[in-house]
């Protein structure tokens, strides 16, 4: 069996956790491949066999890779889905950060985990993306910007003033936006930032867009739910030249002269689920859902 691993670097009650997982990969006999930078991070912090193979994108991977396993947080899981893309490598995260919604296997249950992924105890959902690309005033010059899984971020870049952003749903006016910026997120992506933001949660397999605004200035103004069929065309407007523009934890700088325009990803991400674990269950426990915390 041929098993990819994405990490970052990690503080160092993380090693042994890692250092168990490597283990039970030895033990299986199984070929790794582990993300270039994170391997170097790993020289002098665990023991593992030389042999391991390295990657830095997707088409260094052979073509039956089984899986990739992500070390880390929610954030670490977003970064190696960049990796996967659309190549169509089932991912699954240990969760080493803090709440994990996508990195659900718990770092005390590596030696289960690990058991039912080997014997295929999982079920696959396959979770829609968004897809980006911007345009100039004169809809000419069409670039690619990203896909997120859970959310594309419009956030102003001056702390001081706010933005307006013109939506557009199927190339009918929404609303403008007055704010410090909008939340475009998939169902997968409604239990993060938009949620902060006071956006809905949805179940995955939906079918769905949420868009939520950032501190609106008309109180009003709520967050709304669109097919995921929708194109979604995006204006800004702002006294700053440039606002920040994010695809899950990739933020850049871009103009306020060009169109962002929406849509779902023409391909999908498999994430494995394993048979004790559904969307449900993991609202009870990681937000303590029928729970009186007044007894803790």
């Amino acid at each position: 069996m041929k098993i990819a691993v994405y990490g970052r670097e990690f503080q160092n009650q993380v090693i042994q956790y890692v250092q168990e997982l490597f283990d039970l990969m030895a033990e299986e006999a199984i070929e790794v491949w582990v993300y270039l930078p994170f391997r170097e991070f790993l020289v002098d912090k665990i023991d593992y066999p030389q042999s391991i193979h390295a990657f830095q994108s997707n088409s260094d991977l052979p073509p039956d890779i089984k899986f990739m396993l992500s070390l880390g947080g929610d954030g670490t899981m977003l970064a190696a889905v960049s990796i996967i893309a659309d190549s169509t490598i089932p991912v699954t995260g240990i969760n080493f950060g803090r709440l994990g919604f996508l990195a659900s296997i718990g770092k005390d249950n590596i030696k289960d985990a690990f058991r039912e992924l080997l014997l295929g105890n999982y079920d696959i959902e396959r979770r829609v993306l968004l897809s980006s690309y911007t345009s100039s005033e004169a809809h000419k010059n069409k670039k690619d910007l990203c896909f997120a899984l859970n959310d594309i971020t419009l956030v102003k870049k001056d702390s001081s003033a706010m933005m307006t952003v013109h939506a557009y749903v199927n190339d009918e006016l929404l609303n403008s936006y007055w704010s410090d910026g909008l939340i475009i997120a998939t169902p997968t992506g409604s239990t993060a930032y938009s949620l902060s933001c006071g956006g809905p949660i949805v179940m995955p397999g939906s079918g769905n867009f949420i868009i939520t605004p950032i501190s609106p200035h008309n109180l009003n103004v709520r967050p709304i739910v669109v097919s995921d069929s929708s194109i979604i065309r995006l204006e800004v407007e702002s006294r700053s030249d440039e606002f920040l523009f994010s695809c899950d934890s990739d933020t850049r700088p871009v103009k306020t002269n060009i169109y962002i325009h929406i849509r779902k990803a023409d391909f999908a991400v498999n994430l494995i689920r394993l048979k004790n674990e559904s969307f449900f269950r993991t609202l009870r426990q990681k937000l303590l859902w029928g729970l009186d915390t007044r007894n803790y």
